[in-house]
């Protein structure tokens, strides 16, 4: 099962054209409430302390209130919600800007889920981040102009990148010198990332 999990903080709502279906969960992280109503989706689940929540919550959403101390973040306590229900599938909207711990955190997120089989990324509009660990993925060109990938391990080895302005072949990436592969673009329909042994982000990002 697909889930989307809405958080707070500023989204481009022109560039978010990944929307729910009929059957997908849809869950906000407290003020992710927020973020769903500008993009115009309803909710299923709200789960949060609701403090700050500024439209009327519908009868028809289940509310989990938390107390405001607690020992998980509102996205924590989201994604938590959506792996009891039967999710395989995450898609985080929001939760990239502001403060910056939050979004570390949030971003942190994305190799436990990993790690679960659970498939996950975040998009806010503004950027989409993907997490990948000794494995490949196909990225389509988009509205995104630039594609990055910044290292987690402290070596990344075997990186290759095609179908991009500024290819690489079985490279050795660092994490003390990631400005190797930022800013790339992609030339064609789509860009092959491949990356042999080791954890990183692949970020793609609009037009600042």
């Amino acid at each position: 099962m697909k889930a989307f999990i809405y958080v707070g903080g500023e989204v481009n709502v022109q560039n978010l054209t990944e929307h729910p279906k009929s059957d997908d969960l849809r869950i906000a992280a407290d003020g992710g409430y927020n973020t769903a109503e500008k993009l115009g989706e309803s909710i299923d689940v709200l789960v949060g302390d609701l403090d700050s929540i500024t439209g009327e919550i519908p009868e028809t959403v289940e509310l989990i209130k938390v107390p405001a101390e607690k020992d998980f973040s509102d996205l924590q306590l989201a994604i938590n919600v959506a792996l009891e229900k039967g999710a395989d599938e995450i898609v985080i909207i929001g939760g990239l800007s502001g403060r910056l711990d939050h979004t570390l955190a949030n971003l942190a997120l994305l190799p436990t889920l990993a790690a679960m089989r659970v498939h996950a990324h975040i998009n806010d509009g503004f950027n989409r981040v993907r997490y990948l660990n000794s494995s490949s993925t196909l990225i389509a060109r988009s509205h995104y102009k630039y594609l990055s990938l910044i290292p987690i391990s402290e070596k990344l080895r075997g990186v290759s990148i095609e179908g991009c302005k500024y290819p690489l072949k079985n490279a050795t990436l660092t994490k003390r010198e990631p400005t190797l592969t930022i800013s790339n673009e992609i030339e064609g329909n789509c860009a092959l990332i491949s990356v042999r042994k080791g954890e990183c982000y692949v970020i793609e990002s609009a037009q600042a």
